[in-house]
């Protein structure tokens, strides 16, 4: 029989409109002549949805009996008996109640699929087993029900159901996802505007990735080699030597240039299995490749241009970044360099050829090449100790023994020797041996005899074959015992920094990490040390770890220090370190800063954690009591109001402080709701230019009658601020009514205005502090408020892209508040400098 079509429409959190997408295409479907049924649909109380499911038919679901509850589950047996088309069903991820046939709905699915039955379903990105740990560190919100993306992948077809995420919280807000009292408790958590802009990035990136599985399995079904530009893919080309970061850095800016770009790093291993390459400095290339958003790949071959060629096929590469060559003119003349040969096999990939300061010919000197890395100082010192030794002792013995010994025999002695130099000193060391062989058989062994001249030709050809042979013979042996020196090196430093990298995965803590660094090197004490940052005059350092006799406390006190950053370094004492010893030290160092670095962020996550807890906690209670309190003081204001005007003044009064302290509590939750909403970015502005001479007569008429006196005082040409009129209206509204009640009855409150740098600011004060109602109001300002009012109002005032501040010098009530003038001026009609009474 042949398997069911699965269509999955994918979206990044519930709400998008997975469900209503799903029954669309069931009713076209329909409408097309298909056979569909409805398995399993859960419209969640919206109309809309359950709406378009109506005529389609319905499999009735199973009840299901759980601990005494009652459920309810997609019957499978129903859809296998009825056999449709097509079935529609809703919530791929979702955990069946238990004894049901199948834990999990998927399976239900991959059942109706294997009768041949279509199936259109939903799923959210948070579902997706993969990317469970990557949604809990984003919402803070473990998934319960995951679905294996094999299950996923295996879908003939997923389409993305997007929705912008300020559109999602609007439809949240307007009761269309979750009810009304779960609305709020939503838009603080899960649907935080960065939570949802995440999981929108994880659902196109996941996506993304499908689409791209699926074009690279057409093009290996079609035999597709050349690369399709689909989008741009920049491979580096990395020796493992010294320029490797400038070419990484070159590469990441050529790739910023292309929108959508990915870059791919290659270092290319012989098959033998010695990389040519510095391990540490490939290490580091490596970092930096992921630190710039790039990744990092090995692969072997002897053939070097052949396997980046290879690799850049696989991966639909359309660029080559290689570095210009580092050998010299001859070596490239013969063989030609990599760069030469990739261009002339690359085919439709371009290829760029980056020139860097390590570059054949950039250092102009020449000079002889130094002792060899691979076989060190010491060796190369041996091996021409030896050839001054072997050489004249040999040629003693060849001339005792006289008439017995030819040309022949001497040469063939005189290459044995040149070898063994070879062997213990490399290249240099055999060279000369090699040339002060050849002299010495002429002279003594080639006629005329005891002169550098030579007789016959065929004593000259002799004599050049054997310096020839003896030369490639030399820099074959050296270049065999520096292999072997370099694999043993590499070997010694791969296990080195393994056991380092393996004891930091099992979460050893530092001072056990030094020990192992001090035992690899041989050392008496190891410390790592930080930088206290906050004496600049004088650094000082303290040990964050150390192990061993006496460890350096500053890193002048050390015999070897490594850095790893600018306020971190590692400082050991002990015998000295060879360059290559300090090179992987400084790579154990790299390790170790990271150790130090990830427990630092692991004990600041934990209290980081500690205190959003602890910030959830109390913005919970701050909202439960807020909406526990409202009912009790609505009604204690309309007791209040029902008692009338009594007789008595003091009575009154009483009776007035009341009404007053009651309404300014009603306010106050008022306020904090408004905080609430605005902290979780449910609030929508609308930013444009506002009249403030029209604005105040709103600020006015929402004061109400009653009150004290507040006087405005605004200039003539004022223009326009860029301000929500709404949001703003309550800000003044809310700072008139603090303003008249703390001014005293015969000190008016005063709101005055001026423009400066672009900007309008506005002064509203109790009328104590005539001073600060001036024109320059040159006061020191307070970024504190000290009301849950003017936290509001601050917090509302920077949302439009305000300050509101506060003057601390003042005994009474004097805030600023600053807005960005409008382009335009206007004259504008004054309010009137006179008192506005009765308001």
């Amino acid at each position: 029989m042949v398997r069911g079509r699965l269509r999955i429409y994918l979206g990044a959190a519930p709400g998008v409109g997975k469900t209503y997408a799903m029954l669309e295409e069931g009713q076209r479907l329909a409408s097309a002549g298909a056979d569909v049924v409805v398995g399993f649909v859960e419209p969640h109380g919206r109309r809309p949805t359950a709406a378009l499911a109506e005529g389609l038919e319905i499999i009735s679901r199973r009840p299901m009996e759980y601990r005494g509850a009652s459920f309810t589950e997609m019957d499978l047996d129903g859809v296998l008996a009825r056999q449709p088309q097509v079935t529609l069903v809703d919530e791929l991820a979702h955990t069946n109640v238990p004894g049901s046939r199948h834990a999990k709905r998927w399976q239900d699915v991959e059942e109706v699929l294997d009768a041949g039955i279509d199936v259109v379903t939903t799923l959210n990105v948070q579902h997706l087993e993969s990317l469970g740990d990557v949604v809990r560190q984003i919402t803070g919100v473990p998934q319960r029900e995951t679905l294996p993306d094999e299950v996923a992948r295996r879908a003939d077809q997923i389409e993305l159901v997007d929705l912008p995420p300020e559109l999602l919280r609007r439809r949240m807000l307007h009761g269309e996802i979750y009810p009304s009292d779960r609305i709020e408790a939503a838009l603080t958590h899960y649907f935080r505007v960065g939570n949802l802009t995440a999981l929108r990035e994880l659902a196109l990136l996941w996506l993304a990735d499908r689409v791209e599985e699926g074009l690279q399995r057409y093009r290996a079904e079609h035999g597709i080699t050349t690369p399709w530009e689909t989008r741009e893919r920049i491979m580096v080309a990395l020796t493992g030597g010294p320029e490797g970061e400038t070419l990484i850095r070159r590469s990441t800016r050529i790739s910023a240039r292309v929108p959508g770009s990915e870059l791919l790093a290659l270092h290319v291993v012989p098959s033998d299995g010695l990389t040519h390459g510095d391990p540490a400095t490939l290490a580091a290339q490596r970092a930096l490749v992921e630190s710039l958003g790039g990744s990092y790949h090995q692969t072997t071959g002897d053939d070097i241009p052949e396997a980046l060629l290879q690799f850049a096929e696989a991966e639909n590469v359309t660029q080559i970044v290689l570095g210009a060559s580092r050998r010299g003119r001859l070596s490239t003349f013969l063989r030609g360099g990599v760069g030469h040969r990739t261009i002339r096999r690359s085919g439709p990939i371009d290829v760029l050829v980056i020139t860097h300061e390590h570059a054949a010919g950039s250092t102009s000197p020449l000079r002889l090449p130094h002792p060899s890395r691979a076989t060190g100082p010491r060796r190369f010192w041996t091996a021409m100790l030896l050839a001054a030794i072997t050489l004249p002792g040999l040629t003693a013995l060849l001339v005792l023994l006289g008439e017995h010994v030819d040309l022949s025999l001497a040469l063939v002695l005189y290459l044995l020797a040149v070898v063994v130099v070879a062997l213990v000193g490399g290249l240099v060391p055999a060279l000369v041996a090699a040339l002060a062989a050849g002299l010495l058989a002429d002279y003594y062994f080639t006629p005329p005899m005891h002169s550098l001249r030579v007789q016959h030709l065929a004593d000259v050809i002799a004599l050049v074959v054997y310096v020839v042979t003896a030369v490639i013979v030399g820099m074959a042996a050296g270049a065999a015992a520096r292999s072997t020196y370099q694999a043993v090196r590499a070997s010694a430093e791969a296990r080195a920094l393994s056991r380092l990298a393996t004891a930091m995965m099992h979460g050893q803590d530092l001072p056990t990490l030094l020990e192992q660094v001090r035992e690899d090197f041989g050392l008496e004490a190891v410390s790592l040390l930080e930088r206290d940052t906050g004496h600049a005059a004088e650094p000082r350092w303290y040990i964050v770890a150390s192990t061993g006799e006496d460890p350096p406390e500053r890193p002048y006190d050390a015999d070897v220090d490594s850095p790893v950053g600018d306020d971190l370094t590692l400082a050991a004492r002990g015998r000295p370190l060879s360059s290559d010893d300090q090179r992987v030290l400084g790579a154990c160092a790299a390790q170790l800063g990271m150790a130090y670095s990830h427990g630092r962020l692991a004990a600041h996550d934990a209290e980081t954690g500690l205190r959003a807890e602890a910030e959830h906690t109390r913005a919970s209670l701050l909202l439960t009591a807020s909406r526990d309190l409202r009912g009790p003081l609505r009604t204690a204001d309309e007791a209040l109001d029902g008692l009338g005007v009594g007789t008595d003044t003091r009575e009154s009064r009483n009776l007035a402080t009341a009404r007053s302290s009651v309404r300014r509590a009603v306010q106050l939750l008022s306020d904090l709701d408004e905080l609430s909403r605005l902290h979780a970015g449910a609030l929508d502005l609308y930013l444009r230019p506002v009249d403030l001479d029209e604005l105040l007569t709103a600020v006015l008429d929402d004061l109400g009658p009653g009150g004290h006196t507040i006087q405005c005082s605004l200039p003539e040409l004022l223009p326009d601020v860029i301000a929500d009129a709404a949001v703003l209206t309550r800000v003044l509204t809310a700072l008139a009514a603090e303003a008249q009640r703390h001014s005293p009855p015969d000190r008016p409150a005063r709101l005055t205005g001026k423009t400066r740098a672009g900007q309008v600011e506005i002064y509203m004060t109790d009328g104590t502090n005539d001073e600060v109602q001036g024109a320059e109001h040159d006061t020191h300002p307070s970024r504190t408020p000290d009301s849950l009012t003017l936290r509001m109002c601050r917090d509302l005032t920077e949302t439009m892209g305000g300050t509101l501040e506060t003057a601390a010098v003042v005994p009474g009530f004097a805030v600023t508040l600053t807005l960005p003038a409008a382009a335009s001026r206007r004259p504008i009609t004054p309010a009137a400098p006179s008192p506005a009474e009765g308001q």
